[in-house]
């Protein structure tokens, strides 16, 4: 048993101490990760909304968050990333706690979406020092770390939000903040040392600190075209957390919580289980065949849903698929975008990467929301589908494209062509 630990988790050994305190910050964020998962029943089953009225309020607070990114990402580059973060938490913590003690209405819905605006803010600052911390050649195992201690904390947290759906919302709300909280202590008090790691970079990373981020992006067109593959990705991504508990409450009504709550939760398990296996197990591959492997297996597991309603054990086998491909995507995502870009802009970059994908999530929503207003579930389920097949044609052509122009990231082609 030891044995089989040292192998899965032995690889973390290793990272400079300052990624342990963020993995346990993100582990113990994410246990009180109650509200986000079931936001779209609250507001459908709790205050009455459908699944239009549903897109539109999302679309609002995405709308108000792309400003905050670009903030954030901002800040993230010319300011202490740990300073930003604690006072992001504390308003967030502020946010949950008055939210708790508020009856179920809009007003706790306008305090949780402040609170993701601060956190969307902070975002840039978690990604861009992770990269900070880390080097080239393990920094795909610091994103899986940190990518662990997320979904560590959400094994649980999802199946008690189900649970206190349905009478008591407020103490998800306290759970939420309380949480946020302990995060934050343990970062104001353990992490001291934030200085960037030097050496080991790639010649892609080399700082650019004269330059504005535009002129990069405008020298490196293939990031823009990875935005976009990977906001196709998040296009059908985005359906774990509207359209799948949107299906459950349609076949199961208030019970659709608990059993959507069930799949979360496995999610979070696949995830602990997974994530050393699968780093391990993927390091020989590169960051574009990860993508592609991940956007495949999403984009299946999404399509089953064609097939399967009403029959529950297939929810959880579909999960099981989505699962191994959010994992894929993640260890391959974060690590292809910092190993191509200047160190200098890692915080702009990202927040602009955050951007991309808010779009398509809530672009997504309202889509679907549109197909659900005048069509049946399925046909959304279909669409869905055919989303997915474009996000890997795209894939395929990245690549291409990143073979030619990243080829000292791909030493065993450049020494075959040699």
């Amino acid at each position: 048993m030891k044995t089989i630990f040292e192998k899965m988790f032995g690889q973390y050994r290793g990272l400079r101490r300052e990624l342990y305190i963020l993995f346990w910050g993100k582990a113990a964020t994410n246990m009180g990760a109650m509200i986000w998962p079931m936001l779209t029943l609250i507001l459908s089953n709790k205050l009455g909304m459908n699944a239009q009225e549903i897109a539109k309020i999302t679309i609002a607070m995405g709308v108000v968050q792309f400003p905050a990114n670009l903030l954030g990402g901002k800040l993230a580059d010319c300011c202490n990333k740990k300073k930003l973060i604690i006072i992001c938490d504390l308003v967030t913590v502020i946010c949950y706690l008055t939210a708790a003690v508020l009856p179920v209405s809009m007003a706790q819905i306008l305090l949780f979406f402040t609170a993701g605006i601060f956190q969307t803010m902070e975002n840039p600052s978690y990604d861009a020092l992770v990269a900070d911390l880390s080097t080239a050649e393990n920094r795909e195992k610091a994103y899986s770390l940190m990518y662990l201690g997320l979904n560590l904390g959400i094994i649980l947290s999802p199946t008690i939000g189900g649970i206190l759906f349905e009478n008591h919302l407020g103490l998800a709300y306290a759970i939420d903040g309380l949480t946020t909280l302990s995060s934050t202590i343990l970062i104001l008090l353990f992490i001291k040392d934030i200085t960037p790691v030097k050496e080991n970079q790639t010649i892609y990373e080399e700082a650019k600190e004269t330059q504005s981020t535009w002129k990069i992006l405008r020298e490196q067109k293939v990031i823009l075209f990875f935005l976009l593959c990977w906001s196709v990705y998040q296009f059908s991504y985005t359906q774990f957390n509207f359209l799948i508990p949107l299906n459950m409450e349609e076949l199961y009504g208030g019970k659709g919580a608990v059993y959507f709550g069930l799949m979360t939760s496995l999610n979070g398990l696949i995830v602990i289980i997974g994530t050393p296996i699968l780093t391990k197990c993927a390091s020989s591959l590169s960051d574009t065949a990860k993508l592609l492997a991940g956007q495949l297996l999403v984009s299946t597991a999404l399509s089953m849903y064609i097939f399967i309603q009403g029959i529950i054990p297939m929810y959880y086998i579909s999960m099981i698929l989505f699962t191994l491909g959010e994992i894929i995507t993640t260890l391959g995502s974060y690590p292809y975008l910092t190993r191509r870009i200047p160190a200098s802009h890692r915080g702009r970059i990202s927040s602009l990467a955050h951007i991309f994908l808010a779009a398509a999530m809530y672009g997504s929503q309202w889509k679907i929301a549109s197909i659900l207003q005048a069509q049946t579930i399925t046909t959304a389920w279909k669409f869905i589908t055919a989303a997915g097949a474009l996000g890997a044609i795209l894939y395929l052509i990245l690549i291409k494209t990143d073979q030619k122009t990243y080829p000292l990231l791909y030493p065993q082609k450049a020494s075959k062509t040699n």
